[in-house]
């Protein structure tokens, strides 16, 4: 089950000085470490919108963005994500999974995380691309800003519902907040989206969760505000989302973070936000 933790759990590199001249690195992929010539295997999550699912999102874009950069085509492949992300690294990136799918070359939507990286030696974490925030989805007639201490902020849904996806960042912290009094009030569902659906209807009052898993479900707001979360009580205000590959992969890894770099500075990530109707955020 995926969920926020596994997605907060810098490694920036300089472009690929051993290349020399015009040499382009498809002109030279042999040495780029991926696993066949002149195509770029890229690991994402499955049902996961609007980052990567049914071949479309923010994460999947971004990955044949970037192979088609290095003169090379994607093969995008969408993976269930396992237990927690050590698992996931070991399936998406060195090894692979039990049920035989090949690792990729690379891993989007990474933790860009010191701790992770340390418990994680056989992979390189680096090239951060966004910061992603909790935020809350709330109908301004019912919720006021969510803003200021717990205590004051959130005091409203003693009486109003909010909802949360299951195991989930925000549902850890509405559960525990405030000696739980909350409980009685939070809601869960599978799914962000199934939980903005609830909000549209009027069943829930506001959706705590990651910003761009509520605006991606959202679409156009209409009379449903969306406002960041922040008060003293939150430990965890946001995480960098990067990517990963093998260890060993150094001349790959450089690659790929000054093209990231290059798709930064040049406006296109933050088109590709854009065009999935997601507010980039810059790490």
């Amino acid at each position: 089950m995926k969920n926020d933790l596994r997605r907060f759990a810098l490694h920036a590199l300089t472009a690929a000085a051993c290349l020399a001249g015009s040499l382009s690195y498809a002109a030279a992929d042999d040495a780029l470490e991926i696993q066949q010539p002149g195509r770029l295997r890229v690991a994402v999550y499955a049902d996961f919108p609007p980052y990567s699912a049914k071949g479309k999102g923010v994460d999947i874009a971004i990955g044949r963005e970037l192979a088609t950069r290095l003169g090379l085509t994607a093969d995008v492949v969408e993976v269930t994500a396992d237990e927690d992300m050590n698992d996931d690294l070991r399936n998406m990136v060195w090894k692979g999974h039990y049920l035989g799918t090949r690792p990729g070359d690379v891993m989007l939507h990474v933790p860009v995380d010191q701790r992770l990286a340390e418990m994680n030696d056989k992979v390189r974490i680096f090239a951060p691309y966004h910061l992603e925030t909790l935020a809350v989805a709330r109908d301004p007639s019912r919720v006021p800003p969510v803003k200021g201490s717990a205590a004051t902020a959130l005091e409203v849904f003693t009486r109003e519902k909010i909802g949360v996806e299951t195991a989930s960042l925000a549902d850890d912290f509405l559960l525990g907040v405030l000696n739980g009094r909350l409980r009685g009030n939070v809601m869960h569902f599978k799914t962000v989206n199934d939980a903005v659906t609830a909000l549209k209807a009027g069943d829930i009052a506001a959706v705590m969760a990651s910003r761009a898993e509520i605006e991606g479900a959202l679409g156009t707001p209409g009379r449903i505000d969306v406002g960041p979360v922040s008060m003293p009580e939150l430990r965890i205000k946001g995480w960098t989302l990067g990517m990963a590959v093998k260890a060993d992969s150094t001349v790959l890894a450089e690659a790929l973070s000054q093209t990231m770099i290059d798709i930064q500075r040049d406006g296109t990530l933050a088109r590709i936000f854009k065009e999935h109707g997601i507010t980039h955020q810059t790490p």
